[in-house]
Protein backbone atom coordinates (compact mmCIF):
# COMPACT_ATOMS: atom_id res chain seq x y z
CA UNK A 1 0.00 0.00 0.00
CA UNK A 2 1.46 3.18 -1.16
CA UNK A 3 0.50 6.86 1.13
CA UNK A 4 1.43 9.94 0.52
CA UNK A 5 3.81 11.11 3.81
CA UNK A 6 4.73 14.64 4.22
CA UNK A 7 8.24 15.01 6.16
CA UNK A 8 8.69 17.92 7.94
CA UNK A 9 12.59 19.27 8.27
CA UNK A 10 13.61 21.96 10.91
CA UNK A 11 16.74 24.15 8.79
CA UNK A 12 19.75 24.83 10.21
CA UNK A 13 22.13 27.37 8.96
CA UNK A 14 26.43 26.45 8.98
CA UNK A 15 26.92 28.14 12.87
CA UNK A 16 24.13 24.94 13.70
CA UNK A 17 21.03 27.98 14.54
CA UNK A 18 18.02 26.49 13.46
CA UNK A 19 16.09 29.06 11.18
CA UNK A 20 12.89 30.32 12.11
CA UNK A 21 11.04 28.88 9.08
CA UNK A 22 11.00 24.88 8.32
CA UNK A 23 11.32 22.89 5.18
CA UNK A 24 9.14 20.12 4.28
CA UNK A 25 9.46 17.04 1.80
CA UNK A 26 6.45 14.92 0.11
CA UNK A 27 7.17 11.48 -0.58
CA UNK A 28 5.29 8.43 -1.55
CA UNK A 29 6.18 5.46 0.71
CA UNK A 30 5.53 2.20 0.79
CA UNK A 31 4.12 0.80 3.85
CA UNK A 32 3.64 -2.81 3.45
CA UNK A 33 7.06 -4.70 1.94
CA UNK A 34 9.18 -1.99 1.87
CA UNK A 35 11.73 -3.70 2.31
CA UNK A 36 11.90 -6.17 -0.02
CA UNK A 37 11.61 -3.24 -2.58
CA UNK A 38 14.22 -1.66 -1.42
CA UNK A 39 16.50 -4.90 -1.18
CA UNK A 40 15.20 -5.41 -4.99
CA UNK A 41 16.68 -2.18 -5.61
CA UNK A 42 20.33 -2.89 -4.03
CA UNK A 43 20.74 -6.06 -5.44
CA UNK A 44 19.56 -4.12 -8.87
CA UNK A 45 22.81 -1.02 -8.15
CA UNK A 46 25.01 -4.05 -7.04
CA UNK A 47 24.92 -6.06 -10.34
CA UNK A 48 24.33 -3.81 -12.52
CA UNK A 49 27.63 -1.97 -11.69
CA UNK A 50 28.94 -5.48 -12.79
CA UNK A 51 31.44 -4.99 -15.84
CA UNK A 52 31.25 -8.48 -16.99
CA UNK A 53 34.00 -7.94 -19.25
CA UNK A 54 36.21 -11.31 -18.07
CA UNK A 55 36.26 -12.91 -21.83
CA UNK A 56 38.35 -16.37 -22.68
CA UNK A 57 39.03 -17.62 -26.54
CA UNK A 58 37.43 -21.14 -26.90
CA UNK A 59 39.37 -23.20 -29.39
CA UNK A 60 37.67 -22.12 -32.51
CA UNK A 61 38.68 -18.75 -31.19
CA UNK A 62 42.21 -18.72 -30.97
CA UNK A 63 45.10 -18.11 -33.52
CA UNK A 64 46.80 -20.70 -35.84
CA UNK A 65 46.88 -24.55 -35.12
CA UNK A 66 45.62 -25.22 -38.59
CA UNK A 67 48.71 -27.98 -39.29
CA UNK A 68 48.89 -30.95 -37.14
CA UNK A 69 51.76 -30.34 -34.84
CA UNK A 70 53.73 -33.80 -35.49
CA UNK A 71 52.58 -37.40 -37.06
CA UNK A 72 50.25 -39.82 -35.04
CA UNK A 73 52.38 -42.60 -34.82
CA UNK A 74 56.15 -43.29 -34.33
CA UNK A 75 57.03 -39.89 -32.11
CA UNK A 76 56.38 -41.54 -28.76
CA UNK A 77 54.62 -38.44 -27.73
CA UNK A 78 50.87 -38.48 -27.24
CA UNK A 79 48.42 -37.74 -30.13
CA UNK A 80 48.03 -33.90 -30.88
CA UNK A 81 45.50 -32.38 -33.53
CA UNK A 82 46.02 -28.81 -32.95
CA UNK A 83 47.95 -26.34 -30.97
CA UNK A 84 44.98 -24.72 -30.42
CA UNK A 85 43.48 -27.73 -27.22
CA UNK A 86 42.47 -26.79 -24.39
CA UNK A 87 45.58 -28.87 -23.08
CA UNK A 88 47.78 -26.79 -24.33
CA UNK A 89 49.73 -23.81 -23.40
CA UNK A 90 48.33 -21.13 -25.27
CA UNK A 91 45.52 -23.07 -26.51
CA UNK A 92 41.81 -22.03 -25.87
CA UNK A 93 39.81 -22.10 -22.34
CA UNK A 94 37.61 -24.82 -21.75
CA UNK A 95 34.09 -23.40 -20.46
CA UNK A 96 35.90 -20.00 -19.64
CA UNK A 97 34.11 -16.95 -19.25
CA UNK A 98 32.75 -14.55 -21.37
CA UNK A 99 31.28 -11.26 -22.04
CA UNK A 100 28.06 -10.43 -19.91
CA UNK A 101 25.55 -7.89 -19.02
CA UNK A 102 23.94 -8.09 -15.71
CA UNK A 103 20.78 -6.89 -15.33
CA UNK A 104 17.48 -7.07 -13.45
CA UNK A 105 13.99 -5.55 -14.31
CA UNK A 106 12.96 -3.15 -12.24
CA UNK A 107 9.95 -0.81 -13.16
CA UNK A 108 10.97 2.82 -12.76
CA UNK A 109 8.21 3.83 -10.91
CA UNK A 110 9.02 0.81 -8.07
CA UNK A 111 12.95 1.96 -8.16
CA UNK A 112 11.44 5.67 -7.45
CA UNK A 113 8.97 4.43 -4.21
CA UNK A 114 12.09 2.37 -3.09
CA UNK A 115 14.00 5.46 -2.86
CA UNK A 116 11.20 7.61 -1.64
CA UNK A 117 10.80 4.44 1.22
CA UNK A 118 14.11 5.00 1.86
CA UNK A 119 14.37 8.44 2.11
CA UNK A 120 11.33 8.47 4.60
CA UNK A 121 12.85 5.75 7.04
CA UNK A 122 15.91 8.09 7.01
CA UNK A 123 14.21 11.35 7.92
CA UNK A 124 15.87 11.15 11.48
CA UNK A 125 19.05 10.89 10.00
CA UNK A 126 18.40 13.88 7.46
CA UNK A 127 19.79 17.68 8.26
CA UNK A 128 19.00 20.46 6.17
CA UNK A 129 21.19 23.38 6.04
CA UNK A 130 20.78 26.61 4.09
CA UNK A 131 23.39 28.42 2.18
CA UNK A 132 25.76 25.30 1.87
CA UNK A 133 26.40 25.91 -1.46
CA UNK A 134 26.87 29.17 -1.39
CA UNK A 135 29.05 29.54 1.24
CA UNK A 136 31.49 27.15 -0.81
CA UNK A 137 31.49 28.45 -3.85
CA UNK A 138 34.40 30.77 -2.19
CA UNK A 139 35.78 28.39 0.30
CA UNK A 140 37.59 25.12 -0.94
CA UNK A 141 39.31 24.34 3.10
CA UNK A 142 38.72 20.94 4.48
CA UNK A 143 39.56 22.68 7.75
CA UNK A 144 36.39 24.88 7.17
CA UNK A 145 34.36 21.96 6.46
CA UNK A 146 35.30 20.38 9.67
CA UNK A 147 34.34 23.19 12.04
CA UNK A 148 30.77 23.33 10.14
CA UNK A 149 30.63 19.53 10.66
CA UNK A 150 31.25 20.15 14.50
CA UNK A 151 28.37 23.19 14.41
CA UNK A 152 26.19 20.71 13.41
CA UNK A 153 26.71 18.49 16.13
CA UNK A 154 28.88 15.78 14.32
CA UNK A 155 31.55 14.73 16.25
CA UNK A 156 35.17 13.76 14.76
CA UNK A 157 33.75 9.97 14.80
CA UNK A 158 30.77 10.88 12.70
CA UNK A 159 33.10 11.87 9.87
CA UNK A 160 35.97 9.13 10.54
CA UNK A 161 33.90 6.00 11.48
CA UNK A 162 30.77 7.11 9.59
CA UNK A 163 30.00 7.83 6.30
CA UNK A 164 27.96 11.63 6.07
CA UNK A 165 26.17 11.82 2.65
CA UNK A 166 25.78 15.32 1.22
CA UNK A 167 22.97 16.23 -1.12
CA UNK A 168 23.65 19.52 -3.20
CA UNK A 169 21.35 21.11 -5.97
CA UNK A 170 24.59 21.74 -7.91
CA UNK A 171 28.18 21.11 -6.91
CA UNK A 172 30.46 24.57 -6.10
CA UNK A 173 34.28 23.82 -6.94
CA UNK A 174 34.39 25.47 -3.14
CA UNK A 175 33.07 22.03 -1.99
CA UNK A 176 34.46 19.31 -3.91
CA UNK A 177 38.00 20.29 -2.99
CA UNK A 178 36.93 20.79 0.97
CA UNK A 179 35.85 17.40 1.18
CA UNK A 180 37.76 15.18 -1.15
CA UNK A 181 40.30 14.47 1.64
CA UNK A 182 37.47 13.11 3.56
CA UNK A 183 37.32 9.43 2.62
CA UNK A 184 33.74 8.91 4.99
CA UNK A 185 32.12 12.53 3.30
CA UNK A 186 30.34 11.82 -0.05
CA UNK A 187 28.49 14.98 -2.43
CA UNK A 188 26.16 13.74 -4.77
CA UNK A 189 23.30 16.03 -6.68
CA UNK A 190 19.73 15.82 -5.60
CA UNK A 191 18.68 14.38 -9.03
CA UNK A 192 21.21 11.15 -8.86
CA UNK A 193 20.42 9.66 -5.54
CA UNK A 194 21.04 5.69 -5.36
CA UNK A 195 20.30 3.29 -3.18
CA UNK A 196 23.70 2.25 -2.08
CA UNK A 197 24.65 5.54 -0.73
CA UNK A 198 21.62 6.13 0.91
CA UNK A 199 21.52 2.84 3.00
CA UNK A 200 25.82 3.41 3.70
CA UNK A 201 25.36 6.73 5.16
CA UNK A 202 24.63 7.51 8.84
CA UNK A 203 24.40 11.02 8.37
CA UNK A 204 22.76 13.02 5.26
CA UNK A 205 23.60 16.57 5.09
CA UNK A 206 20.86 18.38 2.66
CA UNK A 207 20.45 21.62 0.91
CA UNK A 208 17.31 23.16 1.14
CA UNK A 209 17.17 23.59 -2.78
CA UNK A 210 17.59 20.12 -2.95
CA UNK A 211 14.09 19.14 -1.23
CA UNK A 212 12.58 20.68 -4.04
CA UNK A 213 14.73 18.87 -6.78
CA UNK A 214 14.18 15.54 -5.21
CA UNK A 215 10.22 16.04 -5.27
CA UNK A 216 10.19 16.98 -8.82
CA UNK A 217 12.46 13.81 -9.78
CA UNK A 218 11.36 11.16 -8.06
CA UNK A 219 7.98 12.14 -6.65
CA UNK A 220 6.49 11.75 -10.85
CA UNK A 221 3.61 9.35 -10.91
Amino acid sequence: MVTNQLVKFSVKNLSGQEDETTSTLQLKVQNEKSSYLIHRALVKQLLEARQGSASTKTRSEVRGGGRKPWQQKGTGRARAGSNRSPLWKGGGVTFGPKQKKYKIKLNKKEWRLSLQTLLFNKKESIIVIKDLCKTFENVQKTKSFIEYLGNLSLSKVDYNKNKILVIVPYKPEGLIYATQNLKNVSVILANNLNIKSLLDSKNILMCIESLKIIEETYGKS
